[in-house]
């Protein structure tokens, strides 16, 4: 099975700061708390603008360590949504997200 989570920042190029996430379950919109709409999810990944391929500027939680961190509100946002809350469900969820995370300062455009 593919992951039933899609994941978008609204804004690309220049603007990161400016978006917020566009988030599917089964291509059903969930909404997000204020705090998480508006902001980075924190995943691991370079968001170095200069140094993007460099690991050596990686930041963020991996995969368990973002899950047991976000589990609380992740789960009250998958109980409004009727998605079952399991280890799987945040695993995809963390996937969607995790490819289109950004950090502020990462597009360079407040340089």
């Amino acid at each position: 099975m593919s992951n039933p989570f899609q994941a978008k920042w609204s804004k690309q190029g220049h603007s990161l700061c400016l978006g917020h996430w566009i988030i599917s379950y089964q291509d059903t919109a969930v909404a997000l708390p204020e705090k998480q709409l508006n902001n980075d999810m924190g995943t691991w990944g370079v968001y170095d603008p200069i140094f993007d391929d460099d690991p050596e500027y990686s930041e963020g939680k991996t995969e368990d360590d973002w899950i047991i961190a976000n589990a609380d509100w992740l789960a009250e946002v998958f109980i409004a949504h009727n998605i079952e809350v399991n280890e799987k469900n945040m695993r995809w969820f963390y996937q969607a997200i995790d490819e289109q995370d950004w950090r502020c300062g990462s597009c360079g455009g407040c340089m």
